[in-house]
């Protein structure tokens, strides 16, 4: 690689270099003990944050709702879910969390609600044509009776996108559209009445205290004029991933975001706006966060980009001089809720399609080591690149998939959807450990726990790595502690050259270096290390191990 230096975006804002902790609520941590995580767990874990070192938290949703896909399923979005808490039991959780001087962003899903919501209902019992079906995209079906669907979009979830009605007249009527489960019908997003509510929801939490909000499907809400038929290519990933698919980002939704930036402008303290927009190129992905719009949005290419020495160069080169052309910072991610977790994802031997996730019967299983190796590595590079970085519950563990999960245990409605073929997102999604001798692990009191935790995870709970030196946890720990203290989060990197199956580059003083080859990367001499993902010994970087150090 030739010598090239880059800058992350100018600007002081707490989110242009932040490190955020995504919580999946329900497998966090449960104080209730019925087996699903809760806010008041939230809570009564908030020093292990602390003294993690993270700057914000952000939670999976938690408003109220019928739970048919996790929580991504709202019926009152001004709201907590009971099984969750209360409205004072989140005002307790952001209380506490500001006292320790962590922010907190909220997930808000302003896609589609859930079928179960006060105007989908008051939707289905009024005619077509009715100001309550124009909230909700309604539309007569296809064929001499309108027995075909509108056009032949496929959902995420596996099978149709539209779904018929049984009119007040007891006859089959109109279709509704749904890009997720039929339980989540998507809303009309042309229509500003959807519009209005919305700018009433984010003054809702906002009011009440919270720091932002991460937008569900951000390039889902504005689809295509005249719904025009598409069929994906057969590689395309379920989230998009290529271009002109006319339910994925359409130029509209910059409308929307545009109007939601003027709305958290009319508070103090930085409010950011952080989209989950699934794009083909990054080129793409950083016009959702151009001046005046959103602040941050997922760097799901970096993501998704495989453990190959040119591929994750080349990513991170691009994501700097993309965001930086828009004056927005890069964000990095390794995992989420809805991907395999990088720990298995980076050692996989078989094509895994996004969504699909991994199972007893899949192909190509990680081996677990080699796996975990690279997950350290990775994490090692990424929280050195200027920028803002997400974790994800359980990562600092060094979790891997939840991969033998038995059938009948089995939740996520990709799994249901499609009659089994996809295991979906259940196995990133497991209620993560605390004390090892605990009942579950620490995650409750009573052993509950809603999805079932593998037996070999007592080996990664948290108190079993606190006094090790050497574990994931305290690499996480070192790492960013040395990421403040540097101000890694801001400034530029200057690139180094040290092979084509390594990653190297230099963050002022500080050199950061990758070896992704079959063989140990020799550093040369004068050679102090600052971190090591794997330790070792001499100054030959061993392979799917990165490193930070300095030199005489």
């Amino acid at each position: 690689m030739t010598e090239l230096e880059q800058s992350a975006a100018p600007g002081s804002e707490w989110w242009r270099s932040a490190v955020i902790y995504q919580i999946y609520p329900r497998s966090f941590a449960d104080a209730s003990g019925d087996g699903i995580g809760d806010l008041p767990g939230i809570t009564s874990r908030l020093d292990a944050l602390q003294d993690l070192g993270v700057d914000a938290i952000w939670l999976s949703p938690f408003m109220t709702s019928p739970q048919k896909d996790a929580g991504y399923d709202v019926t009152d979005y001004r709201d907590v879910d009971p099984i969750f808490g209360t409205l004072a039991d989140f005002d307790e959780m952001l209380e506490q969390a500001h006292a320790r001087r962590i922010r907190v962003i909220v997930d808000l899903v302003p896609n589609h609600s859930s079928d179960q919501h006060v105007w989908f209902q008051q939707a289905l019992k009024a005619a077509p044509g009715s100001p309550e079906r124009a909230r909700y995209m309604f539309r007569d079906g296809k064929g001499e009776n309108g027995e075909l669907p509108p056009n032949n979009w496929e959902s995420v979830f596996g099978g149709g996108m539209w779904e018929r009605v049984t009119e007040a007249d007891g006859n089959l009527g109109q279709w509704y559209l749904h890009i997720f489960d039929a339980t989540q019908p998507d809303f009309d997003w042309t229509n500003e009445e959807v519009r209005e509510e919305f700018r009433s929801v984010l003054r809702f939490w906002l009011d009440r205290g919270v720091d932002g909000f991460r937008v569900d499907v951000a390039h889902g809400m504005i689809k295509a004029d005249g719904l025009p038929d598409y069929t994906p290519p057969a590689d395309a990933g379920s989230m998009g991933g290529v271009d002109d698919v006319p339910y994925w980002g359409q130029d509209g939704v910059h409308d929307i975001y545009r109007d939601w930036h003027n709305v958290l402008a009319e508070y103090d303290g930085e409010r950011a706006l952080c989209g989950e927009a699934w794009l083909p190129t990054l080129e793409q992905t950083a016009l959702w966060v151009r001046p005046g719009e959103m602040h941050q949005t997922f760097n799901f290419p970096y993501m998704m980009t495989e453990w190959d020495a040119e591929r994750i160069g080349s990513v991170i080169r691009e994501s700097l001089d993309q965001f930086g052309e828009v004056g927005a910072p890069s964000t990095w991610v390794l995992s989420n809720h809805d991907v395999i977790r990088h720990a298995s994802r980076l050692a996989l031997t078989a094509d895994s399609p996004q969504g699909d996730g991994i199972g007893p019967l899949s192909a190509g299983k990680p081996d677990q080591a080699t796996g975990l190796a690279r997950a350290r590595a990775a994490t090692t590079v990424m929280l050195s690149l200027p920028g803002s970085s997400y974790l994800y519950q359980g990562e600092e563990l060094g979790l891997p998939e939840a991969m033998e999960i038995p059938d009948e245990f089995r939740q996520d409605p990709t799994w249901f959807r499609t009659n089994g073929e996809r295991y979906g997102r259940d196995g990133c999604r497991v209620p993560i450990p605390w004390e090892a001798d605990a009942p579950a692990y620490g995650f409750n009191d009573s052993g509950d726990a809603w999805l079932p935790q593998p037996a070999e995870w007592a080996a990664f709970a948290r108190d079993v790595e606190e006094p090790d030196a050497t574990s994931t946890l305290n690499l996480y720990k070192a790492l960013l502690r040395l990421r403040r203290e540097r101000a890694l989060g801001t400034g530029s990197l200057v690139w180094e050259d040290l092979g084509t199956d390594a990653v190297a580059f230099r963050r002022g003083d500080l050199h950061v270096a990758v070896n992704l080859s079959d063989a140990p990367l020799e550093l040369g001499e004068g050679v102090t290390f600052v971190v090591q993902s794997q330790a070792f010994d001499g100054t030959a970087l061993p392979t799917d191990t990165a490193a930070w150090y300095l030199k005489a």
